[in-house]
């Protein structure tokens, strides 16, 4: 069902809680690369808190806050991102995703292989929100204007 839910009780709560899903989707991400969760539990987490709304408001408001098309361009975005950090160490030497074998001025090795780590978990979450809500349109018929 798309659209507006018939209960108020049901749309409430789910507006108030889009927001905090979409938040704690954000701090899994974040925190991913040293503790547990990462780039596909919080994008998932992401997703969710972007589909919900689309399930329980009305179809314009619930496509204005998240159009149809951030779901193949976060996507894309995210594997491309994905692509350029892992193949990135390959073109100074080293292995794919071998962060430690790229050279920063002023980062120790242990720290760029932090960094690194860090911007593969944001653009595997990426690319898990942008094909969660790209799955979710297009069973639902909404991937076209």
């Amino acid at each position: 069902m798309i659209g507006a839910y018939p209960s108020v009780v049901v749309r409430v709560v789910c507006a108030l809680l889009s927001p905090f899903i979409l938040m704690f989707g954000l701090y899994v991400v974040a925190h991913g690369h040293y503790g547990p969760g990462g780039g596909f539990a919080g994008g998932v987490f992401i997703a969710v808190g972007a589909i919900l709304p689309r399930l329980t408001l009305p179809e314009e408001l619930a496509y204005r806050l998240v159009p149809p098309a951030a779901g193949p361009l976060a996507g894309g975005v995210g594997l491309l991102l994905f692509l350029l950090v892992g193949t990135l160490p390959l073109l100074v030497g080293g292995s794919f995703l071998d962060y430690g074998a790229v050279e920063i001025a002023g980062l120790e090795a242990s720290r760029v292989r932090y960094l690194g780590i860090l911007v593969v978990e944001a653009a595997v979450g990426l690319a898990v929100f942008g094909a969660m809500v790209l799955i979710v349109d297009v069973l639902t018929g909404k991937d076209r204007p």
